[in-house]
């Protein structure tokens, strides 16, 4: 059964090769760019944002975390909204919600206000960001579907690669408001071409409640115990930070009891019913945290303590992004080759490696001998276990809810990068002007890649003891099967079908392998 459409072409039969193909896909690439961008050009723009803002660090913690609260709490309900309403309207919608809290951000007066316009710049993301993927999935002929996402992928890469070199320029040459402002003309040629080349479609089978509710307490938990993190160092164990932590753990044991109650949960709890899911997931919380700390406080050492340029330091940092370019398919073929437990064990040493080079990298430090050499390192770790940890997270459930298992360990990836986008600057002693001094903070960011390093290598070890060698192999899925008369493309999976993030977001596991997902299936 095909899904409705609105369109010059059906949805599920566009070839690739076809003009209005490659205007689809150039439209997908050229939306989920946009929060690309956004996620990779900000960090470089934190020092300048907090000078002419007159914000301190704690303000800059919120401008990176409002977006990904937002953005981690709802893009799970916005892959079902895409499946109920539309998947193209609700891609539009969240372009153009995306941008016009772009422009809010570039006309910030103060720092509540950009912090208020990156929370509601997350909510355009989460509409915008599954629907991008999803609208390949359902509009491609099945055989089409894996050059299509793979080139989608690649594109998105891209995106991230020349992220931090465009924001650093812009900052220089214009100032931090046209990172934000950038979005504008992009949005202006995409809405246009998704409403002439871009079919409409959607699940007619999606049905029942959206899990507005638990959308809801997943990010206000998240948001209460991030608050804490960031305000204590400032006010210590007051009132306000206490119960907004005692209150972020009391809502997220509420939205676990509500998942489990509700017939079709955003998270249904059946998918953790698989060890190995499980496990890999907790690998991710852990991996992510250590590059979520990282992207954010390396680009402001630089700036603050080596005395860098916006542009320069974005600069910096692309060897990470150019090895991944290059390498991400290799290591997926190495880890399909040896399994995953090796990469993954690899991978964290390789990385935490990187992070106690970064050490080095303080006043007067050099970028061929100091830099550079902590960031390759840093770099083959990435590369080495990106690929495998997203192929054996789809592979650890059944295929039936790849799209779901993509989304939840999406989400687990970025609220593990605003956790940790929280909690390091509390942990390393950094107060609400450290980054104001270049000593204080030096030394703050030196104790910062020393937990990132320990937290890579817990992952390590979880890896080598909980990863099963030949689950590429095998798959270690959950005992979850349809019931009698189900089709096994169940509701969660249709809900969150096509949830997922190009492969070079520091906050986004890749892309997933190819699966053959409706309409056709059905």
């Amino acid at each position: 059964m095909s899904a409705p459409i609105d369109g010059p072409a059906p949805a599920g039969a566009l070839r690739l090769s076809a003009r209005q193909g490659r205007w689809v896909l150039f439209t997908t690439v050229l939306g989920s760019g946009m929060a690309m961008l956004d996620s990779t050009v900000v960090n470089v723009a934190l020092p300048r944002i907090g000078a002419d803002l007159d914000a301190d660090l704690g303000a800059l913690q919120w401008t990176v975390n409002a977006y990904m609260l937002t953005l981690a709490g709802l893009i799970l309900l916005g892959g079902a909204l895409g499946d109920r309403y539309g998947r193209r309207r609700v891609f539009l919608v969240g372009v153009v919600w995306f941008t016009l809290a772009s422009v809010l951000c570039g006309l910030a007066w103060n720092a509540g206000v950009l912090i208020a316009a990156r929370a509601l710049q997350g909510v355009g993301g989460a509409l915008l960001t599954p629907g991008s993927l999803a609208l390949i999935q359902a509009t491609f002929r099945p055989g089409d579907r894996a050059r299509a996402v793979g080139a989608w992928s690649g594109l998105g890469g891209v995106a991230a690669a020349v992220g931090p070199f465009l924001g650093g320029w812009l900052v220089d040459a214009f100032g931090w408001r046209w990172v934000f402002l950038l979005n504008v003309p992009l949005a202006l040629l995409c809405v246009p071409v998704a409403l002439r080349h871009v079919p409409e479609s959607r699940d007619p089978a999606a049905e029942g409640r959206f899990d507005v509710a638990g959308a809801a307490l997943a990010a206000l938990a998240l948001g209460g115990v991030t608050y804490a993190m960031i305000a204590a160092p400032e006010d210590g164990a007051s009132p306000v930070v206490v119960g907004a932590a005692v209150a972020g753990v009391v809502l997220g044991a509420l939205f676990v009891r509500l998942e489990r109650r509700l017939a079709a949960p955003m998270v249904p709890p059946a998918v953790f019913a698989s060890r190995q899911f499980t496990a890999v997931n907790a690998v991710t919380l852990c991996v992510y945290a250590a590059f979520g700390g990282f992207f954010f406080l390396s680009v402001v050492q630089l700036q603050v303590s080596l005395g860098y340029s916006a542009l320069a330091a974005g600069t910096a940092l692309l060897p990470t992004t150019v090895l991944m370019l290059l390498l991400s398919a290799r290591a997926g073929e190495l880890g399909q080759r040896i399994g995953p437990r090796i990469p993954l064990t690899l991978g964290p040493l390789l990385c935490a490696a990187g992070m106690l080079l970064m050490v080095r990298v303080g006043p007067g430090a050099s970028y061929l001998t100091d830099v550079l050499p902590a960031l390759l390192v840093l770099g083959a770790g990435m590369v080495l276990l990106v690929a495998p940890l997203t192929a054996t997270v789809l592979a650890s459930v059944d295929v039936a809810r790849a799209g779901l298992a993509s989304g939840v360990n999406n989400a687990v990836a970025r609220a593990a990068g605003l956790l940790a986008v929280a909690a390091l600057p509390l942990l390393a002693g950094m107060g609400p002007d450290s980054y104001r001094d270049p000593e204080v903070f030096d030394a703050a960011f030196r104790r910062s890649m020393v937990y990132c390093a320990v937290i890579l290598v817990a992952g390590a070890v979880l890896a080598w003891l909980t990863v099963h060698r030949d689950v590429l192999e095998t798959g270690d899925h959950a005992p979850d099967a349809a019931p009698a008369g189900e089709h096994p493309c169940t509701a969660e999976c249709r809900t969150h079908c096509g949830v997922t993030s190009p492969p070079l977001d520091p906050g986004s596991p890749g892309p997933p392998p190819e699966r053959d997902h409706a309409p056709d299936h059905r």
